[in-house]
C-alpha cells in the first residue's frame, strides 16, 4: 500500500484528471487500485490510497509522462509518501 498527500488547486479538476490520464497510467504502472480522500478541513487537501507494489510505484515516478499529468492534476508541491505509524493483523 502506498499512501500520498498533495496540495491541489482545484479538487474537481484533480479528480477528474485522477480518475482518467492518471488512472490509465497507474494501470500501465502495475497498480491495482486507488481511492481518493479530501481532507474534511482542507478539501485542497487530498489524500490518496494505492494498492501498488513499491517497486511498480518507483516505476511509476520515473516515468517521463508523469510531470505533464501532475501538471493536469494541479497539484501544488510534490505529494508527500506517507510511511504507516504501525502495521497490524487488526
Amino acid at each position: 500500500m502506498i499512501v500520498t498527500i498533495a496540495r491541489v488547486i482545484d479538487p474537481a479538476r484533480f479528480l477528474e484528471v485522477f480518475t482518467t490520464v492518471g488512472g490509465e497510467k497507474r494501470r500501465e504502472h502495475g497498480c491495482r487500485r486507488a481511492q481518493v480522500f479530501f481532507d474534511p478541513d482542507d478539501a485542497h487537501r487530498a489524500w490518496c490510497v494505492f494498492d501498488w507494489d513499491a517497486k511498480d510505484y518507483e516505476g511509476f515516478l520515473a516515468d517521463p509522462e508523469i510531470s505533464a499529468i501532475a501538471r493536469q492534476l494541479g497539484i501544488q508541491a510534490p505529494p508527500v509518501h506517507i510511511c504507516a505509524a504501525a502495521d497490524l493483523d487488526a
